[in-house]
């Protein structure tokens, strides 16, 4: 009996840890938000306080007849050169799965665009970070030498998974 319940514990555990909805995130988050932007940093604020993991897909609407989505190199970024783009979209309703983690770098195609702030840099975060992350304003809990409830949190995921095995037991 103790043991099924472990079982299903770890199951259920494993499943929260290594399962996660892809996402559709509309950039600028409202419609048309790749044009120029009221403040050069604002889609860059924005990708700030967004969480992007491998899998989510970046929605970008805009204006097709007039503007575009270059996905390019850091430097192209940076000094918001056009000509060798990794992609190209025109489309106006384009969507861009983010297929792999770290930085993802996208200028405006339309002349004049990217140096008033119509670009936009995003970091996805690799598989690794789906662990239980407290917020950063969260104080670490004290280590306890004394406590077995101590050494858990300092041994990460198996003290999480030795933690429920021994609720399960009960």
């Amino acid at each position: 009996m103790a043991s099924s319940r472990f079982f299903i514990s770890i199951l259920a555990l494993t499943c929260f840890l290594f399962t996660s909805e892809a996402k559709e995130i509309l950039v600028g988050g409202k419609e048309n938000s790749w044009s120029i932007p009221p403040s050069p940093d604002f889609l860059n604020l924005w990708a700030e306080k967004t969480r992007f993991r491998i899998g989510d897909s970046l929605m970008f609407k805009f204006d097709g007849k007039t503007d575009s989505v270059l996905q390019v190199t850091r430097d192209d970024y940076n000094s918001c050169n056009k000509s060798k783009p990794i992609k190209e979209y025109k489309d106006g309703n384009t969507k861009i799965e983010l297929s792999r983690s770290g930085p993802h770098y996208f200028i405006s195609g339309a002349d004049g665009n990217c140096e008033k702030g119509e670009k936009l840099f995003v970091v996805v975060m690799s598989n690794k970070f789906k662990s239980f992350n407290a917020p950063a304003s969260a104080p670490a809990p004290a280590p306890n030498q004394n406590s077995a409830a101590g050494d858990e949190f300092k041994l990460g995921f198996k003290g999480v998974i030795t933690l429920l095995a021994g609720f399960a037991l009960f």
